[in-house]
């Protein structure tokens, strides 16, 4: 084999990363344009995009974890293009992945940032006592139904069957805060009680999350370490609404001194990443930083430029993230006519079944003297989206489950993050008199 130089590997490398830029965004306008014809929320046209051109589809854009192969054809095409063999391209596609999911990153980070900004403070604390209650019976009900469902019904063990469980508890936050940005609910009073809710689902997804890897482990399941996590939790979010009060004036002093352009979206990223930062460096999720980032500059007289500089951003790396979600759902083990898909697809139904009712349910588990559209609130909770695949990806790396238990959380987890959206836009769209809501509440994505 000739020897192959550093200026042909430099040529791949921007073709396949260019050419992946070109798949997501061609892919994710074409479906967004048409769900958006059909008065369906333009994130379902996003994963739907994902899905065609993932691993159940054409096999142009495949996460290196879903085990997919890559389109042959898009190899050889790529190699031809930079001297290359397509083995080599291959090695470079996979290599090089990482940083699409970190640009990907970017996109939910300024989603969640941009949903703490939109929120109402003042109506985000007003809706605190049902929001709590919301989440906890969101986590509760799914977790103790799919775990004790599967113990009795199908005879699953004990830690596949808590991992089982315990993936249905999380909301995506990204998914809910986008679909009710898109439909202009996001200030309203559903809307804060969802989005109050899915932050603090993410605490209490944290902290199962670190009871069950340990669990699979065969570690000792100390009450300390866990204790910490949710003081570290809760003490991030109460800091963040209490700097709001603080760290806005600041913020806006020194705006008002920055003249050199691009003042507003960088200063408001750099408030961002150090939120960011901050929560991983406490052992949380890098989300919640986004979501409390947002919050910190809710009450900045800058607040109009803020959206404006950031929405641009989330439209673009947004749309990269929910597009990823749609490439790693492998829909193979919908296929009934397989033997092996049989088992999971019973499975499936049930986890499905209680993935919905539990988060549904939750939706009347709070004391409200103001009118609340309960099912909106309950249909917010319902998407697993990305969250749900990552317990899969964990239990999947930690051989915890059986290809039957892998497909049925899979599963769980497609119809879920499928069924929200539109359920959504259906009992929105047939509500006479839903609440007044701002309509520079859209999220652009």
């Amino acid at each position: 084999m000739p020897e192959i130089g550093a200026h042909q590997l430099e040529v791949a490398e921007t073709l396949i990363g260019v050419g992946r830029f070109l798949i997501i965004f061609v892919a994710a306008r074409l479906l967004a344009e048409l769900l958006v014809r059909l008065q369906l929320p333009t994130i379902l046209g996003e994963l739907v995009a994902g899905v065609l051109i993932g691993v159940s589809g054409l096999h142009l854009v495949v996460p290196p974890e879903t085990q997919g192969v890559v389109s042959q054809g898009l190899l050889q095409l790529l190699g031809s293009l930079a001297d290359l063999p397509a083995d080599v391209v291959r090695d470079l596609y996979a290599e090089s992945f990482p940083n699409l999911q970190e640009v990907a990153n970017i996109g939910l980070f300024a989603l969640l940032f941009l949903t703490g900004l939109e929120s109402e403070l003042d109506e985000l604390v007003a809706v605190g006592t049902q929001a709590t209650t919301v989440a906890v019976a969101g986590v509760l009900l799914p977790f103790a139904l799919g775990t004790l469902g599967l113990m009795t019904l199908f005879h699953v063990d004990v830690i596949p069957a808590v991992f089982a469980g315990a993936s249905m508890t999380a909301t995506s936050i990204g998914i809910t805060a986008s679909v009710f940005g898109e439909l202009k609910m996001l200030r309203s009073r559903e809307g804060q009680i969802v989005i109050g809710a899915a932050v603090l689902d993410d605490i209490l997804g944290i902290v199962i999350l670190a009871v069950v890897v340990s669990l699979a482990g065969g570690g000792s399941l100390a009450i300390g370490p866990i204790l910490k996590l949710v003081a570290a939790a809760v003490v991030f979010v109460v800091a963040a609404i209490g700097l709001s009060r603080s760290a806005a004036p600041a913020f806006d002093w020194l705006i008002d001194r920055l003249k050199a352009p691009g003042d507003v979206a960088v200063t408001s990223f750099v408030v961002l990443t150090a939120c960011c930062f901050a929560a991983t460096a406490i052992g949380l999720e890098a989300a919640l930083g986004a979501f409390a980032a947002g919050l910190i500059l809710s009450n900045s007289r800058h607040t109009h430029e803020i959206e404006q500089a950031v929405k641009p951003i989330v439209a673009l790396f947004a749309t990269i993230f929910f597009v990823l979600i749609g490439t790693g759902m492998d829909l193979s083990v919908l296929n009934p006519m397989d033997p092996a898909n049989r088992a999971g697809l019973v499975v499936a139904a049930f986890l499905l079944l209680v993935a919905v009712a539990g988060k549904v349910a939750s939706g009347w588990s709070f004391l409200s003297q103001q009118p609340t559209n309960r099912l909106v609130v309950g249909l917010g909770m319902m998407p697993r989206g990305e969250v749900g695949l990552i317990f899969l990806g964990l239990g999947t790396q930690a051989k915890l489950l059986t290809p039957a238990l892998e497909a049925a959380i899979l599963l769980m987890v497609i119809g879920t993050t499928f069924l929200a959206p539109v359920l959504l836009r259906l009992v929105v769209s047939g509500q006479s008199n839903g609440p007044d809501v701002d309509p520079l509440a859209e999220i652009p994505t």
